[in-house]
């Protein structure tokens, strides 16, 4: 006989009534919730997220509520039922692309076929010729495939020129041999291959045969070749192939990631894409790219999605901070003569404020420049770009690409963090809806480029920038870049120092006056003193972190600019906004922006009591800009940012009803094997491991 669950009658303590909570928080606010949803996703995102979302969350496969209880093979199982069952969706109601992407997205789940849709099929779109593509195309749309990319390597990840499988061109049998000539070459890390892929772009050191028959080979850098993995009908790995899962990992548990070497394994000649780059079947001349750069537009693409994404997932962590905080009380104001007044919320103490709201203006900072580098994207790549950008366009992607990648990565991912220990001792709990969410982001600060080493490429492009100017006394620019280094070449004897915070033109260019100092600073080490590269390492990664700064804010600010239609309460508190993640910013890095000459030192004084007055005003509205970002409760998963408030009861029943682990009866006596009441089979978990 079960015993009365007398908890189904209880409620939360008054005080901690968290629907009465946000019910009286949005009603404090005029912050124009639609409005800005609108102007952040427009009206195709929304409706497709609300038609979507209903389907999904009808189906028993995409429930969330004990995945985080699976072990790691039964996680991956779960996924790749799951990518079943949203292809399959797919037919029944004629999604296109993008349907299917937001359903991935709101499962949250990076499902095993996640490789196929994305870099595999970009792969195939940018780097195959028309007539590889007209063939492979139709095949990835249908799933008769399903691909990977293999391009990182146990041995090299971000230095793809250092990459060490091979790729030999015959030209007795006019065909490729592919090889993994040491263990270091094995291919890794590399998503859906390990389990899940039948096929796989390959990247390998193109090798020719000298001329002559003198022997040796000439070297012409990492290529792209598509090849077969597994048998069509066993999905059993080919014999020359040996791969599999890597196992365990921080996050992504239903993905999995691969180890793959290859053994002498020949492919034919049409295996090598040849978009830009070919190998002639008949002399075995190498025909190169017109424009080296194209031959990396996997890597830009890649960032660009990255930087789009990290605004989403920072939204998502504020969204469960700013709820839940604006919920949480502890202890009453130490100034308040009413000693039976109720305890403080917890989103009211500066100290926690300081933490949460700067990220929440990040936010918008993220999204106007996720924006941004879309556009940029497209122009230069995208299926809209014409046939060949010209080297200055593609330079332009892949330093900005750089440097988004590298600066709102972690943004985000220490955003996660922040917010987690901002909600004190609940946001150790699975009932944050953040574990999956910061185990799974943990690679985002190293995957397409380790987030310190690839600044090397933003201060390579800005010591070239530098070293045109200073060999040219010309004023004609054509970005806004160069505008801001004429203008401190001209003027870097009498430093400007932007002193009025309250001006948003002269905050803008505060930074980058900082970045034109670093720049000509870095010049002068690099090309006047010869220091070593090795050296300058760390002076180079300031550099790049100073001038991504100045392009979120610059963004940002052009963002809110072109604003229109909105109420001018709501416009005032996105300036707010924009004020408080520019000044944060310039309060962190404070010693730069007086060195550089930028800000005053009077004026860097005044920041603390700023900043504080810019909390308090955007304070009252914080729970009406986080429901702006429109994210479900279905995706948040989250019982401290549940739209409804009902914080405390979703967390008693999570662990009450749904924790399998309150299903069992264990034996805790340690001179009796059974572990489980009544089991008999239980004792010999050991022998199991």
């Amino acid at each position: 006989m079960s015993q009365p669950d007398f908890s189904a009658n209880l409620k939360p303590h008054p005080q901690a009534d968290g629907a009465a909570t946000l019910a009286q928080e949005r009603g404090q606010s005029d912050f124009d919730t639609n409005a800005i949803s609108k102007h952040l996703f427009g009206d195709k995102y929304l409706e497709r997220q609300a038609r979507i979302l209903k389907i999904v969350t009808g189906e028993k496969i995409f429930s969330k509520t004990n995945q985080a209880n699976l072990s790691r093979p039964d996680r991956y199982k779960l996924g790749l039922a799951r990518g079943k069952k949203l292809r399959q969706l797919m037919n029944e109601y004629k999604w296109d692309d993008d349907d299917f992407l937001m359903a991935e997205w709101l499962v949250d789940d990076v499902l095993p076929h996640h490789l196929n849709i994305s870099l595999f099929k970009s792969a195939i779109l940018e780097q195959c010729n028309e007539e590889q593509r007209n063939f492979w195309y139709p095949k990835l749309q249908a799933w008769e495939i399903i691909g990977a990319y293999a391009q990182t390597e146990l041995g090299h990840g971000s230095n793809v020129r250092g990459l060490e499988a091979t790729a030999t061109w015959d030209q007795k049998t006019k065909d490729f041999v592919l090889h993994s000539p040491t263990l270091t070459a094995s291919k890794w890390w590399n998503g859906t291959l390990g389990r899940t892929a039948t096929h796989a772009v390959f990247v390998a050191q193109l090798r020719i045969p000298k001329k002559g028959g003198s022997g040796g080979f000439e070297s012409y850098g990492p290529h792209p070749f598509i090849i077969r993995v597994r048998d069509e009908k066993t999905h059993k790995p080919l014999e020359s192939i040996i791969v599999g899962d890597i196992g365990p990992k921080y996050g992504y548990p239903a993905m999995d990631n691969a180890y793959m070497l290859l053994n002498q394994h020949r492919v034919p000649h049409e295996a090598l894409l040849s978009r830009y780059a070919t190998v002639n079947r008949e002399t075995g001349e190498y025909v190169k790219p017109k424009n080296t750069g194209a031959m990396y537009g996997q890597l830009t693409r890649g960032r660009s999605q990255i930087v789009m994404n990290a605004r989403l997932v920072l939204a998502r962590a504020v969204t469960v901070a700013v709820r839940y905080l604006s919920i949480r009380r502890q202890f009453r104001d130490q100034d308040a003569d009413d000693q039976s007044a109720l305890e403080e919320q917890v989103l009211n103490y500066s100290t926690v404020q300081i933490r949460v709201l700067p990220l929440l203006a990040a936010t918008f900072a993220l999204h106007y420049s996720g924006a941004a580098m879309q556009k940029l994207y497209e122009r230069t790549r995208g299926a809209n770009a014409q046939k060949e950008s010209d080297l200055n366009e593609l330079q332009e992607l892949h330093f900005t690409s750089a440097g988004l990648k590298s600066l709102t990565t972690e943004m985000a991912a220490d955003g996660i963090e922040t917010c987690r220990r901002a909600m004190g001792g609940h946001g150790y709990g699975g009932g944050t809806g953040l574990i999956q969410l910061n185990a799974d982001y943990l690679s985002k600060p190293t995957v397409e480029g380790d987030n310190w080493m690839i600044t090397q490429q933003v201060a390579r492009y800005l010591l070239k920038k530098v070293k045109e100017l200073s060999t040219s006394r010309s004023n004609a620019n054509s970005s806004r870049l160069d505008a801001s280094l004429i203008r401190f070449r001209e003027r870097s004897r009498s430093p400007p120092q932007f002193s009025d915070l309250s001006d948003d033109l002269s905050i803008l260019e505060a930074f980058e006056w900082r970045t034109a100092f670093l720049a000509f600073e870095a010049y002068e080490s690099r090309e006047v003193k010869k220091l070593p590269w090795n050296s300058l390492l760390v002076e180079f990664r300031n550099l790049s972190r100073a001038h991504t700064q100045a392009m979120l804010v610059v963004y940002f600010y052009e963002g809110l600019r072109s604003l229109d239609s909105l109420p001018s309460s709501t416009k005032t508190v996105l300036w707010d906004l924009f004020r408080l993640f520019s000044l944060s910013a310039i309060e962190k890095d404070a010693w730069q922006f007086q060195r550089s000459g930028a800000i005053a030192t009077k004026a860097l004084d005044q920041l603390p009591k700023e900043i504080l007055t810019l909390m308090q005003r955007i304070r009252p509205h914080a729970v009406r800009i986080v429901d702006s970002f429109t994210l479900p409760d279905y995706l948040l998963n989250s019982d401290l940012g549940r739209s409804d408030g009902r914080v405390y009861e979703s967390l008693f029943h999570r662990a009450h009803v749904e924790n399998p682990l309150n299903r069992i009866t264990f034996n805790p006596r340690y001179w009796e094997d059974e572990l489980v009441m009544g089991s008999r089979d239980d004792g010999h978990i050991l022998s199991k491991l």
